[in-house]
């Protein structure tokens, strides 16, 4: 292995960067790597911007971020959900200061110029002063160069080329599929607020991580075994972040990847679907979802309640009753935003029941987000020190496996999920050039 002492004053050479089993830590720590991050990957790639049920209705919006840019996912006077860059085209500034709301126009307060809810240029003050050439179509807010959508999931890309969103996905798709389907008329409803972290670390310390549980959420995970019954979710006492559970970590390739829960959530089926039936309204929905699905993957569904446990690279994760936003600020400095999920066609009383889960875990005052937050904040000043420089990802290297699929399996606490990320990682960075 390559043991040179990382030194930025060198042109960067992301191959010895990332190695096999091993990553240098300056990709956490160096701001002009992150810099070049935003360029070579946020700006580039696609990124994940909203669901179109954050936008319901004409005129609803939502002010996002893709690396440092801000964009406005708004659903236009015409009903049709668009990208736009939130940027006026005369002198700069933003014309949607909210993060959230519903308007008949965006105005911008800097010289008063008006676009409407598609991005069209409908205003401008002192217009004679521009003369009779000057084209109010050709104004208008800028569209990202690429949007798509699959399943009401809109993602949005700055590089006026490139693959397709299904190319992208590639096999996350049908995981992504898991939380989608997990409702009796295929819909999820992404409208009951936000939950948000700021910490100081980098962005690629984020989740899709099997090893940790047990020791950063100790507590939590013997509560778990205490109170078998108590949530959705509920473990029945057997820890599924052991090695000895059927749980698995799974790299789906473009540095996707998954805590693979399936076999492990359908081991403890009857017991989950008893907590499920007592729930109000729970009876109907498991006899919907076996007579829709079949047996087979009408029982996988009701399992894994709408939690795929998916990472889609770069900012996306879909975990337990949440859809998670990763923003990056600086090299260490990163937002996350999380959005509990509803699910469309199921008892308030159940949705409810996912509410409280994601609360207990995940809100301000739970259980285990904030740990998170504390231990990532560790491990960045933990890489500050620049002797021996390198971070080990090498647990499981030996026993991972490439399934039928092409995708990569390891057991639970492996780091085939982290191995993943960090060669997607290094693929883009190793693209050179800039957006």
């Amino acid at each position: 292995m390559n043991d040179t002492v990382f030194d930025p004053g060198n042109d960067y050479d992301f191959a010895s960067l990332v190695q096999e089993g091993r990553v240098h830590s300056a990709i956490y720590t160096d701001a002009a790597i992150f810099e070049l991050e935003l360029r070579r990957i946020f700006y580039r790639t696609w990124v994940y911007v909203g669901h179109a049920s954050e936008v319901p209705s004409r005129g609803d919006y939502r002010v996002r971020l893709i690396g440092r840019q801000q964009v406005i996912m708004v659903r236009g006077g015409d009903g049709r959900v668009r990208v736009l860059m939130n940027r006026c085209r005369h002198r700069g500034a933003v014309v949607c200061e909210r993060e959230a709301g519903n308007v008949k126009a965006f105005h911008c307060m800097y010289h008063g110029w008006t676009y409407d809810t598609t991005g069209r240029l409908v205003a401008v003050t002192g217009r004679e002063a521009y003369g009779p050439e000057f084209d109010m179509e050709a104004m208008s807010l800028t569209p990202a160069p690429r949007m798509e959508s699959y399943r009401g999931f809109v993602f949005a890309s700055l590089a006026p080329a490139g693959e397709s969103l299904a190319a992208f996905l590639g096999p996350a798709a049908k995981v992504l599929d898991y939380l989608v389907d997990a409702s009796p008329v295929g819909e999820i409803v992404v409208d009951g607020g936000v939950s948000k972290t700021l910490y100081r670390g980098n962005w690629k310390l984020v989740g899709m991580d099997g090893y940790h549980p047990n020791y950063v959420h100790a507590s939590v995970i013997a509560a778990w075994k205490r109170d078998a019954d108590g949530g959705m979710g509920a473990t029945h006492r057997e820890d599924p972040f052991q090695d000895k559970a059927d749980s698995r970590t799974r790299d789906l390739g473009h540095g996707h990847c998954m805590l693979d829960m399936r076999r492990q959530r359908l081991k403890h089926y009857d017991a989950y679907e008893r907590f499920v039936k007592g729930i109000p309204g729970g009876e109907a929905y498991v006899r919907t979802m076996l007579e829709q699905h079949g047996e087979e993957r009408g029982k996988l569904l009701v399992a894994l309640a709408g939690d795929p446990h998916l990472g889609i690279f770069p900012n996306l994760q879909v975990i337990n009753n949440q859809i998670r936003i990763m923003n990056p600020l600086a090299a260490d400095r990163t937002e996350v935003n999380m959005f509990v999920v509803r699910l469309a066609g199921v008892s308030d009383e159940l949705n409810t029941a996912r509410l409280r889960q994601h609360e207990s875990f995940y809100g301000p005052a739970g259980a285990g987000s904030p740990d998170d937050a504390e231990v990532f904040e560790r491990a960045q000043m933990g890489m500050q020190a620049d002797v021996d420089p390198w971070i080990d990802l090498s647990r499981g290297m030996h026993r991972e496996v490439q399934d039928e699929d092409g995708t990569i399996v390891g057991l639970i606490t492996d780091e085939v999920t982290q191995r993943g990320q960090a060669r997607r990682w290094r693929e883009l960075m190793l693209q050179g050039g800039e957006r």
